[in-house]
Formats: structure tokens, C-alpha cells, sequence
């Protein structure tokens, strides 16, 4: 057995075990594996694993890999969107996680509107209030996904957080707990065009309390690939 497989056949069980201790389906849950600067190659093994959803932090990483992989990936941008780089992106994407302000929805309408497709996104919130982190605050996240479902050939989809690195999983679950919470409320509101159903978060290193609190996708990379390499796509 490969060491990827391996790795895949794990991170599978554990969220097995993570939904089962919080009495919910495997089935909600679903398994992106983040895949940036790794090589091609280590990304059609997990394809022929099964893995379907893939996700990356830049632009150009994703557009190399959507020219060089199977049609049927399912790209997710995870990573910090500049405004300049959306129309690259927007007709190749399954899902942008990582919309943390009005101005770069309008961007994304915009391209999408040019190439005729609707765009899947998910309003990023920094819960934990990092300086260091992307996303909009707690406070406004509700009132930006409604703004956001105004746009056309858009559609918000649900959020998204990157808690902060811990040694201890536990920390974040308070983090994890308060996303879904602000999910539940914008629910509430019966906003049209928004489609809540995702909840993106978790990692490597927390991901297990992140399905028990509630993470429809969940964001692996280390997991199933091992340590990062900074080489050339």
C-alpha cells in the first residue's frame, strides 16, 4: 500500500469515527484534498484512489493542474483570491472558498457574467480575529453574504474558517462551534440566493473536531500528502 493511500484510508476513518461520536451521516462530509505544490503525479494517485475534490491556494497552480488532470476534478480555491487573477478561474472552480469581501464578489460576478457560468462561494470569517488571517469578522459576516446574494451569477453556499494553529485540536472547537452558529442564524434569515449547505473547516490537524461540530468540507492536506515541498509545479 502506498503511503498516500494509506494516509487517504486513515483521514477516511477518522471522519467515519468523528461522525459517528456526533451522531451524523459520513455521506455530509466531504474530503478536499489540498494539493498545492504538490506535483501532478502525487495528484492522479489520489484521483485513482477515488479522491474527486481538490483544492489549491493559487491561481496559477490551479490552472496548470485543471489543463493537466481529469475533467471530472472538482477544483476548490482555498487560498487568498486577488481580484486580478478571478477571470482565470471562475469557468474552471467547482467552489471559491475564500470570498472575505464585497468588492472581490463583484469581481467574481462580473467574470462570471462574462463567460455565462454561476460561481459557488463561501464567505470566509475570521472567528478567531487573527491579524494575520484573511476573511471578514464575525460581526459582518451575515450582512455580507446578503449583500453578496444580490450579485448575479453568484450564489452563496455556506462559509468558511481557518482557525488558528494549535497544538491541541480541542482549542478550536470553540471556533468551529461559533462558525456554525453564525451559519444557523443567516439560515434563519431566508435570504434568497443563498444556498446554505456548506460549512467549510477543519484541517489536518483539527479536522475531527471540526465534523463533530458540524464541517461539511473538510480541508486536508498534509494528512494525505505528507509535509509540503516548495518545488515547481
Amino acid at each position: 500500500m502506498s503511503v498516500i493511500q494509506d494516509n487517504l484510508e486513515t483521514v477516511k476513518a477518522n471522519i467515519d469515527a468523528a461522525c459517528a461520536r456526533s451522531g451524523r451521516d459520513g455521506s455530509e462530509v466531504t474530503l478536499i484534498a489540498v494539493s498545492k505544490t504538490k506535483p501532478v503525479e502525487m495528484l492522479r494517485e489520489a484521483y485513482d484512489l477515488g479522491c474527486r475534490d481538490f483544492g489549491e491556494n493559487k491561481v496559477q497552480e490551479l490552472v496548470q493542474k485543471y489543463d493537466a488532470l481529469p475533467k471530472d476534478i472538482r477544483w476548490h480555491m482555498i487560498g487568498h483570491l486577488q481580484r486580478n487573477k478571478v477571470k482565470y478561474i471562475v469557468d474552471k472552480v467547482y467552489m471559491i472558498h475564500s470570498v472575505d469581501s464585497l468588492r472581490l464578489a463583484e469581481e467574481i460576478s462580473k467574470e462570471a457574467c462574462k463567460k455565462n457560468v454561476t460561481v459557488s462561494v463561501l464567505v470566509e470569517v475570521n472567528v478567531a480575529g487573527e491579524e494575520s488571517k484573511f476573511g471578514t469578522t464575525v460581526q459582518e459576516a451575515a450582512s455580507l453574504a446578503e449583500d453578496i446574494s444580490k450579485l448575479p451569477n453568484i450564489v452563496v453556499k455556506g462559509l468558511m474558517t481557518i482557525a488558528p494553529y494549535v497544538e491541541n485540536s480541542e482549542e478550536n472547537r470553540l471556533y468551529f462551534a461559533r462558525l456554525k452558529q453564525i451559519y444557523v442564524d443567516i439560515i434563519h434569515k431566508n435570504i434568497d440566493n443563498i444556498c446554505m449547505e456548506g460549512l467549510s473547516m477543519g484541517m489536518t490537524g483539527d479536522y475531527e473536531v471540526a465534523v463533530e461540530e458540524g464541517a461539511t468540507y473538510i480541508r486536508v492536506g498534509t494528512g494525505i500528502f505528507g509535509e509540503r515541498q516548495y518545488t515547481a509545479v
